[in-house]
């Protein structure tokens, strides 16, 4: 099936569109820029390249997407923008290309629900099924993983990494990183608990609950410092919970320490 482009949209020659595509008025499309089948890009969208965008995406009037980092070391290098599949970009997001500085690719995944004003920078990657809420800003080389709900206005560091299944409260400023599971909210973020209710919904037993609690007071209650949490947790892990197997794989590979 054909795409429907607007006639007052502007589409580079060079730029890959798949069928189904719909472009509203105004939009601009650049050179090395793709696009997937079945998604629908409102008015006034810029969407500059290298780009790539998956099948089923919706990207609501005034985004920018793919645009240049807002990095001063910046010079014009062809980084990329990589979008998956059957994401939602609200109104006024900004999501910029990678830099050499770090692999030169900013990556978001599939199955995302990205809200009005988001700004996700450069080099950063973004797992699948997360919500950003309002505002919600990633500076750059920020990892978010699966399932992360962000607060509207939460602010994330450059360099942080937020697990799979955490939750930022609104306003929340991320210095450090936060644990998979774990709920953050306040100026600087503290922890707050475990999502718990998040889980529920995603059809975690109450068993998996009850280990990922655990491990939570392990290390945020127990007053061990976290060398000695980190080997309470390893136990755990190897006495067959996945869950917590995921806690401790975070912590290893963080680098900018814990919020804690």
């Amino acid at each position: 099936m054909a795409s429907t482009v607007h006639a007052a949209a502007h589409i580079d020659p060079k730029a890959r569109i798949g069928d189904r595509v719909t472009i509203g008025a105004f939009t601009l499309i650049g050179a090395d820029v793709e696009i997937g089948e079945g998604t629908e890009i409102g008015s006034h969208v810029v969407i500059e390249g290298p780009t790539r965008i998956g099948r089923d995406n919706r990207i609501s009037p005034f985004c920018s997407i793919g645009g240049a980092p807002q990095d001063k070391k910046y010079a014009g290098e062809p980084t990329r923008l990589e979008i998956g599949d059957r994401n939602v970009f609200r109104e006024f997001c900004t999501i910029h290309r990678g830099t050499t500085q770090d692999i030169g690719l900013t990556k978001i995944g599939n199955d995302n629900w990205i809200m009005a004003y988001v700004h996700v920078a450069h080099d950063c990657i973004v797992g699948d099924h997360t919500i950003f809420a309002n505002a919600a800003s990633l500076a750059g080389h920020v990892r978010v993983d699966d399932y992360v709900i962000l607060g509207g206005f939460t602010l994330v560091h450059q360099f942080c990494q937020v697990g799979a299944h955490a939750f930022t409260s609104m306003g929340a400023i991320i210095n450090r990183d936060v644990p998979p599971y774990v709920t953050v909210a306040g100026n600087f973020a503290a922890p707050k608990g475990i999502n718990a209710e998040g889980l529920r919904r995603r059809g975690f037993s109450s068993e998996r609950i009850l280990d990922i609690k655990r491990a939570y007071r392990t290390l945020y209650k127990s007053g061990l410092p976290l060398a000695e949490a980190r080997a309470q947790l390893a136990t755990a892990a190897d006495n067959g919970s996945e869950d917590v197997r995921l806690m401790l794989d975070f912590i290893e590979r963080s680098e900018r320490s814990l919020i804690r």
